[in-house]
């Protein structure tokens, strides 16, 4: 699917169902990528906080997401190429209860690309200032070698592309309807 398909599903699923649904910030992707709980783990003497590369910690394996084994990350064993993609659930979902986060498909960002984080917003929203034919995509895919499945990964694509190897994840935000 094209950014553009996305941002069609997202109005008309809004439309249907109430509640206004939107494409992640590249920001709110990332912290749900890493589904980081106590921060203060990762935590360094400096006062840096320094975070492992997935979720599910320093290396990926091919018992822990879909993406082209046959590279290796930190000197894994080779696996398979499973060719396409999984089914959610497949593999565990990480500390937020989230799937799929690193491989399978990569997922678009609703921000405009950007190519450095200088001036981006603090508090994780939306940032649309930038280059609007290209947008951060996020995530790796099942055809993505692993270092391309990295949580702090990003790739630039036209918005208009469409792959097998995109798609995308909805969000909504609860608190700004009153939900609690």
């Amino acid at each position: 699917v094209s950014f553009y398909d996305s941002l069609e599903f997202c109005q008309k699923l809004s439309e249907a169902v109430g509640i206004e649904f939107n494409l992640p910030s590249e920001a709110q992707w990332e912290y749900a990528c890493r589904g980081i709980i106590d921060p203060s783990q990762y935590r360094q003497l400096d006062g840096i906080y320094i975070y492992p590369p997935f979720n599910f910690g320093d290396t990926i394996t091919q018992t822990l997401a879909n993406y082209n084994s046959t590279r290796t990350y930190q000197q894994e064993n080779i696996g398979i190429h499973r060719q396409q993609t999984t089914e959610v659930g497949y593999f565990s979902a990480n500390n937020f209860g989230l799937y799929d986060l690193h491989g399978n498909i990569w997922e678009w960002c609703a921000d405009d690309w950007h190519e450095t984080y200088h001036n981006a917003p603090k508090d994780g929203s939306i940032w649309i200032d930038g280059y609007d034919q290209y947008s951060p995509m996020r995530g790796g895919s099942w055809a993505a070698f692993p270092f391309y499945c990295r949580c702090a990964t990003r790739n630039k694509v036209q918005r208009s592309s469409r792959s097998r190897y995109n798609g995308f994840r909805v969000v909504y935000n609860y608190k700004k309807k009153g939900i609690n």
